[in-house]
């Protein structure tokens, strides 16, 4: 049994190795070649599980550490009898602190506060659900957008597509990208929708690249169909993306919403279990977890503690001027990106009883 995995994917060095030939290769390495006696591949999104890489390989298990699969060709390996598994939701909150990070930072710009805004959630899977939790926590008002679970669950709780863009003031899109079927989601956000919008919303894509038409929402800006924007996942990643979007954003980053260390913990155990499962083996999976460098927030005299609390944590700003110094580089600020934790592994103190109950239901240790 041959495994091939990787090398970006944290925590897994050495955890497989007793029970399989395993090799570790570079996601920007994984090629036919590399792969071909491979039983089994553990990967990421940047790596293409299309013909191409398969073609002739002895591959009968894909493991991808990562919630989207829309990577992986699933007909051809329904057609050569491939299983395929995904790590759901592993991501989730990490995406949610994204979201919630540039939401304050909007209200800071704007002079507005969380109860000012009525946010649009399209797409309320593991992700959604994640972000209207924060969402919710925090103050903002919410309208759910789900029609697959509208239909399997009863219309109460959700509103139209339409009832979103007359009513909201931020649209954040959480769906995957599926490109037929009964609610296809490829250009979910395309002219049309932009020309629908009634309150010049704030919008947001950290979904996946393809779900907005990403010409449409540069034109959408330029019309004043929309406030801003925030773009995390962009259509042709990584090597071809529409950088004219980058000038007009108020953030925009390179597919790294997910990309907290909490997230790539979650996808690697979800691998382990997965792997052990399909081995028909017991596997221990206990590595030694980073702690941030700092880990306390002291936010004694703060005018804004929510907003400095989670940006203690994260600021997407960073990440944004690092993708506005060379576009070019977006593959390569996803594989060195930097050590990032989620609120649990925070303890925040000199808050006033206004904002501690706040902090503490977002998992702030207080």
């Amino acid at each position: 049994m041959k495994i091939v995995i990787d090398a970006h994917i944290p925590y897994l060095h050495g955890v497989l190795d007793a029970y399989a030939d395993v090799v570790y290769v570079p996601a920007e390495k994984i090629d036919n070649a590399s792969i071909k006696d491979a039983d089994v591949l553990i990967i990421r999104t940047p790596t293409k599980c299309t013909p191409a890489l398969l073609e002739g390989s002895c591959c009968k298990f894909i493991m991808t550490a990562s919630i989207g699969m829309d990577h992986i060709d699933t007909d051809y390996c329904v057609e050569h009898g491939i299983m395929w598994k995904n790590s759901p939701g592993c991501n989730a909150y990490s995406v949610a602190q994204y979201v919630l990070a540039s939401l304050l930072l909007y209200c800071d710009k704007k002079s507005l506060s969380p109860a000012d805004l009525t946010v649009g959630v399209v797409g309320v899977g593991n992700v959604g659900k994640a972000v209207c939790d924060y969402l919710s926590k925090t103050g903002f008002k919410l309208l759910l957008n789900d029609p697959p679970r509208a239909e399997r669950e009863g219309g109460e709780g959700f509103v139209s597509l339409s009832e979103i863009a007359e009513k909201c003031d931020v649209v954040t899109l959480h769906t995957p990208l599926i490109k037929g079927g009964s609610h296809p989601t490829k250009h979910l956000a395309d002219a049309n929708f932009f020309n629908s919008l009634i309150r010049k919303p704030l919008f947001i894509n950290s979904a996946r690249g393809g779900v907005t038409d990403d010409k449409a929402l540069l034109q959408a800006k330029l019309d004043g169909k929309i406030s801003d924007f925030v773009i995390d996942t962009w259509e042709n990643e990584p090597n071809g993306i529409y950088t004219p979007l980058i000038d007009e954003a108020f953030i925009a980053t390179s597919h790294i919403a997910g990309y907290s260390d909490d997230g790539k913990f979650n996808g690697s155990r979800t691998s382990v279990e997965e792997v052990a499962k399909y081995l028909g083996v017991e596997i221990e999976f206990t590595p030694n977890r980073a702690e941030p460098e700092n880990c306390l927030i002291d936010l004694q005299g703060s005018t804004n503690p929510l907003l400095d609390a989670v940006l203690a944590t994260y600021n997407p700003m960073a990440d944004f001027d690092d993708l506005k110094q060379n576009p070019a580089n977006f593959e390569r600020l996803r594989v060195e990106y930097p050590f990032r934790r989620e609120f649990g592994a925070y303890k925040v103190v000199g808050v006033g009883n206004d904002y501690l109950e706040i902090l503490k239901n977002l998992e702030f240790n207080v």
